[in-house]
């Protein structure tokens, strides 16, 4: 089902869209912790290090393409909103070759690097083994990963956002069952682990790609032979490659940070390895939801509809600000239980280090909302260049006080936590700001060039 943000209720519109693009990424952490507790449980503190330190690298690989097909996604949803069929389509199929290209070479170039992966992460002998293994099986994904964030970011710019979370629910769902079966059942260990993954990956991929040819005659657009035209990619280009700057930005200053966090050895890397996990599923809700809301604003600013645009902003920051105090709140509170899911109770300093870590960084998951916040705004607005200074800030300070503080003994592996929530303030108030002093010109469309 097609969603027409353009109209009805406001906020009943933004929240019945952003549900299932929640629950599908809920999904998706969960299938990702299931990887972790199977793994942390039953192979050990190396193993689990192994695992998460390739999931944070993994992460990054991903970010890249998910990048891209969210730039195109804001464009998409802006052609919809303007009900410019011949642009839409154009679009779609421009991005599909350009982002499919990539996609192949980001896949070359993994396997090329494997071996540079250990020098850059400064990975202990004692984890190699097993994250090399992990990884030589985990890229195979990628371009699962690529066919099903393309499809799901177009048929999220148009309104559905239930499709993808049935998909994902698949996939989730698969990727548990194999786990066991081949970690515990067959005993293949962090291979197994991968394999598992990569399976459900081609499964949500290959499905929702098949879903898109039969169900969206638009798609098939990229099965077309009309020339592409220069000043269609460079649109393209303009949203795409700003915002997959903009992810893959953020999340090279998370890979250096796990690298800086593999220094302190195994056990500092398996606490990091669960608390992220835990940290993700926390805000995760908030993250979609801010997507949710960029496809919002992205479909009302090619409709030109200022007043829907300033209601929908209002109404975000209640709700994001509101469900992060409770979060918040909630992994304060339980920050011992949660971790003592994923590390067995002998492990007590690996618990206590990863407890340490999302006292710090849960109370202050407001920070976290708001940016994800700002990054669709300005996404959704024609201006995803705004979203790489925001990233740049937020995790370049991430990173220099990561290094800074860490090497300082009164700090220590505790410096790392705290540059966290310091990087978002700073991006906070830099968009803020920005907004502030810019808000008239943001949603003057004949500036713009998005005449429809």
């Amino acid at each position: 089902m097609n969603r027409d943000l353009t109209r009805g209720p406001v906020m009943r519109s933004m929240l019945l869209f952003a549900v299932p693009m929640i629950l599908g990424n809920l999904l998706q952490q969960c299938y990702n912790i299931a990887d972790t507790l199977i793994v942390g449980k039953f192979l050990g503190k190396n193993a689990l290090a192994a695992v998460g330190s390739s999931f944070t690298l993994m992460t990054f690989l991903t970010s890249i393409l998910l990048g891209l097909c969210m730039g195109s996604g804001a464009l998409f949803s802006i052609r919809f909103g303007q009900r410019d069929e011949e642009g839409l389509t154009e679009s779609i199929r421009t991005s599909f070759l350009l982002i499919g290209a990539g996609a192949v070479l980001l896949n070359v170039l993994a396997f090329a690097c494997l071996d540079f992966i250990r020098v850059f992460l400064r990975v202990p002998g004692e984890v190699w083994g097993d994250m090399r293994a992990y990884l030589q099986i985990i890229f195979g994904g990628i371009m699962a990963t690529f066919l099903y964030n393309y499809v799901a970011s177009y048929l999220r710019a148009v309104g559905n956002s239930v499709v993808p979370l049935v998909f994902l629910a698949v996939s989730a769902a698969l990727n548990i069952i194999l786990d066991l079966w081949f970690v515990l059942g067959l005993r293949r260990g962090v291979a197994g682990a991968a394999e598992a993954t990569v399976i459900a990956q081609y499964v949500s991929g290959a499905g929702i790609g098949v879903y898109g040819v039969i169900r969206c005659p638009r798609l098939r657009a990229v099965y077309g032979r009309k020339p592409v035209r220069w000043s269609c990619v460079k649109e393209i280009g303009g949203f795409s490659v700003l915002t997959c700057v903009q992810q893959s930005v953020m999340n090279l200053g998370i890979l250096m940070v796990q690298g800086l966090v593999n220094s302190f050895g195994p056990t500092v890397m398996a606490a990091f390895a669960a608390a992220v996990k835990i940290d993700a599923f926390a805000y995760m809700p908030v993250q979609d939801f801010g997507n949710a809301f960029s496809t919002f604003i992205a479909q009302n600013y090619g409709a030109r509809k200022a007043d829907r645009i300033r209601a929908g902003l209002k109404g975000a920051i209640g709700a994001s600000m509101g469900f992060c105090v409770v979060v918040s709140g909630l992994v304060w509170v339980f920050a011992g239980p949660l971790m003592a899911m994923f590390i067995e109770a002998g492990e007590t300093e690996t618990i206590l280090e990863g407890v340490r870590y999302l006292r710090i960084e849960g109370a202050f998951y407001c920070g976290i909302g708001c940016l994800f916040l700002l990054y669709g705004l300005y996404r959704a607005l024609g201006r995803p260049g705004m979203s790489v200074v925001l990233t740049v800030i937020s995790l370049g300070t991430r990173v220099a006080l990561a290094y800074a503080l860490s090497a300082i003994p009164a700090f220590g592996v505790c410096g790392i936590w705290w540059s966290v929530p310091i990087g978002w303030f700073l991006a906070d108030v830099t968009g803020i700001l920005y907004y502030a002093a810019k808000r008239n010109r943001l949603l003057f469309w004949e500036e713009e060039g998005l005449e429809s």
